[in-house]
């Protein structure tokens, strides 16, 4: 059975606990390919390996959950661990342009050769993350700057980027280059703090409605919201905005972008399940329910936004809502997806969640000051 906290100080020491005694570990066994050296894409929730296509996003969030390990003193046996994951990465997924490929197999072959602007943001995430953790790791700031600037072709005149795919003007993908800029502006750089600006103002003034306050995810080209089918409204990336521009509202003393942070905060409490205690998928744009399903990433953003905007009260309903996912036969995986009835899909536990994870009771540490 899951814990019920009551406070946030038993909700970290859980975490703090199942990250370390169990997450780290397993994913650093089994979450390992012993053949190709590519981290694992799943995991079944008994802990054995399930094969599937290796995307770029997974390898490059497992290289920042080890390094974040590292740096955060959970032990300095997972720097390895993600020196191995980046130098295998690297091999399999660079482009001549510097850029790096959506998808490959277990045995390295490429499955898809484009280079969608959300993958990057991650190996950016990665890359600053390594940086941190382990200055001597080679010249990870050029290699972030080469990215940075191959990305300039995929400029969109009204600004910010045009992604590939069927969505090419969304939130989402700029969502984790402003991660990705805060991190590496962290460690000095005025063009980091520039593209963080940039997003940030385009949040504010494009992404987020005026009237409503919420975060939109799908535009035209001149940044004009969509609507009907196309105006979706996630909870979990009200939550994940929040924490974003209510960090660079701190650091730029911008007391706007800190009063769009609780509204959208406010806003995604609206998808919450008072009865779950979890953050549903989706909402329509008028704020009805779209998708009750719950999977477990807006759970770890509702979380990570309770800290930094909510009270503590709404931060033990998070942690809890949370801690529902890793109730599985070996102690370190997870559940992803929580049915409207309260059943779980049975599925494997994706490796991409470790990166939630990981940020949300990082983040929980330091609003509490715990000590790994």
């Amino acid at each position: 059975m899951p814990p019920r906290f009551d406070t946030l100080s038993e909700a970290a020491r859980w975490y703090d606990a199942w990250l370390g005694e169990a997450a780290l570990p397993l994913w650093a066994g089994a979450g390992v390919d012993p053949a190709g050296g590519l981290f694992q894409e799943t995991l079944s929730v008994e802990g054995r390996p399930v094969e599937a296509p290796r995307r770029a996003r997974a390898q490059a969030r497992q290289v920042f959950v080890f390094a974040s390990a590292a740096t955060a003193g959970y032990g300095e046996r997972w720097l390895p661990v993600a020196r191995a994951g980046w130098a295998r990465f690297v091999a399999v997924y660079r482009r001549p342009d510097g850029l790096f490929i959506n998808r490959a197999s277990g045995d390295g072959a490429p499955l898809d050769a484009g280079a969608d602007i959300y993958e990057q943001a991650f190996v950016l995430l990665a890359m600053a993350a390594l940086q941190a953790a382990d200055p001597a790791a080679g010249d990870l700031a050029g290699e972030a700057e080469r990215v940075l600037t191959a990305l300039k072709a995929r400029r969109n005149p009204a600004g910010g980027f045009r992604e590939a795919g069927s969505h090419p003007f969304q939130a989402n993908c700029h969502m984790h280059l402003f991660e990705s800029a805060l991190a590496w502006e962290a460690a000095g750089g005025p063009r980091w703090a520039a593209l963080s600006d940039e997003i940030a103002e385009l949040a504010m003034s494009k992404f987020i409605d005026p009237a409503t306050g919420a975060l939109r995810e799908f535009f035209d080209a001149d940044w004009q919201a969509l609507s009907g089918a196309g105006g979706l409204v996630e909870p979990g990336h009200q939550f994940e905005w929040a924490w974003l521009l209510e960090r660079w509202g701190r650091s730029r003393g911008d007391a706007a972008a800190r009063t769009a942070a609780g509204r959208l905060f406010q806003n995604g409490l609206r998808g919450v399940d008072p009865v779950r205690e979890v953050a549903v998928n989706a909402l329509w744009d008028d704020f009805s329910i779209r998708d009750g399903a719950a999977r477990l990433w807006p759970q770890t953003e509702h979380l990570k936004a309770a800290l930094v905007v909510g009270d503590e009260a709404q931060g033990v309903r998070a942690a809890r809502g949370l801690a529902q996912y890793l109730d599985v036969p070996a102690r370190g995986a997870w559940r992803d997806k929580l049915q409207a009835d309260g059943s779980f899909v049975e599925e494997p536990a994706p490796a991409t969640s470790f990166y939630h994870l990981m940020v949300a009771i990082l983040e929980l540490r330091s609003h509490l000051g715990t000590a790994a």
